[in-house]
């Protein structure tokens, strides 16, 4: 249930506040739970992207609202510009009045709420007994995809490929003091892939970060590095050899590079995307149904996981006594026209 607050007072959480306020697994949990409900049909919308050349940057958003969990909203975020780094701004409002809630500063979630609908994607499609992860890049998204993906599988060997060589000893070495499976580093992605039951990509690679043909059967693949139709961190092949499942189906041929790209080169059609990863949780499609299958899930980045990690930190929040309210006005009153 959400918390009682004001129709007209929300709570302001700074960066700092939100860290730390969910375990990997809490936000899976919460992520979980927003799939589920848009797999019963809660209404989700592909992110929208303003780009400017002079000063050059962007501007996106994207929202969700999840009835049941009663929280509604999204990001809005700003990259480049002046500052040549980028902001994000997280509004929550009750879905059920409308008011406001909260006011996230959204950066230090961001991969966590991005590791969590990994790792729904991991629970949802790949094999129960996947014990070999390969990871290929080495930043703050393939922490938090790791992170996430461990607490749905029990790995027993992780290995991670970047191009640099000092990214992804670092990595290894950090890993390895949060996590219970083994991480190395490798020196190639074709190390990291042969024989893995999982991959994760997290890169902002523009082509594809290894051959298809190297999967091994039965081996699940979570993409979540690029939402832009001209790249792509998947091969066609991989497209090809893999049933296909997006965070959401509408978006598919809008910014997914990697099957917009197979369907430019008629190695699958429109028609290959099996289903979105919300009918799966929700039991509305099959997910994997055999341990030959290679499966894909598409992670773009949606409002539903956005939405689901910031009404958790909310509610966590509230209890704890952290956050600054913050005063809206409310239309009724504000909007007079004086």
């Amino acid at each position: 249930m959400t918390p009682a607050t004001e129709s007209d007072e929300a709570l302001f959480l700074t960066s700092e506040e939100c860290a730390g306020l969910a375990t990997p697994a809490e936000y899976v949990a919460a992520v979980r739970e927003g799939y589920r409900q848009r797999g019963h049909g809660a209404p989700a919308a592909p992110r929208t992207t303003l780009t400017n050349d002079d000063p050059p940057g962007m501007l996106t958003g994207y929202t969700a609202i999840l009835p049941e969990t009663g929280a509604m909203g999204g990001y809005t975020y700003a990259a480049g510009f002046g500052d040549h780094d980028a902001h994000f701004m997280l509004p929550l409002f009750d879905a059920d009045s409308g008011a406001p809630l909260a006011l996230l500063d959204g950066a230090s979630l961001n991969p966590f709420k991005t590791g969590a609908a990994g790792a729904v994607g991991v629970d949802a499609l790949a094999r129960e007994d996947a014990t070999t992860l390969a990871v290929i890049g080495s930043g703050a998204q393939a922490r938090g995809q790791v992170r996430a993906a461990a607490t749905v599988r029990e790995f027993e060997t992780v290995n991670v490929y970047s191009p640099t060589h000092e990214h992804r000893e670092s990595f290894a070495a950090t890993m390895n003091e949060r996590l219970d499976p083994a991480v190395a580093a490798v020196a190639s992605s074709a190390a990291a892939v042969e024989d893995a039951d999982v991959v994760i990509t997290a890169t902002n690679s523009s082509e594809p970060v290894f051959d298809g043909d190297l999967l091994e059967t039965g081996a699940h693949v979570t993409a979540m590095g690029q939402y832009n139709p001209e790249k792509r961190e998947l091969d066609a092949t991989t497209i090809q050899r893999a049933k296909y499942v997006p965070d959401l189906r509408e978006r598919v041929m809008q910014d997914a590079g990697s099957f917009i790209h197979a369907v430019e080169e008629s190695v699958v059609s429109e028609d290959a995307i099996h289903a979105e990863l919300g009918e799966v949780v929700a039991g509305e499609a099959p997910g994997r149904e055999a341990d030959e299958e290679i499966t894909v899930f598409d992670s773009g980045g949606t409002g539903i996981e956005t939405v689901a990690a910031a009404h958790l930190l909310y509610e966590t929040a509230h209890e704890k006594g952290l956050g600054t309210p913050i005063e809206f006005s409310p239309a009724s009153q504000a909007l007079t026209g004086e």
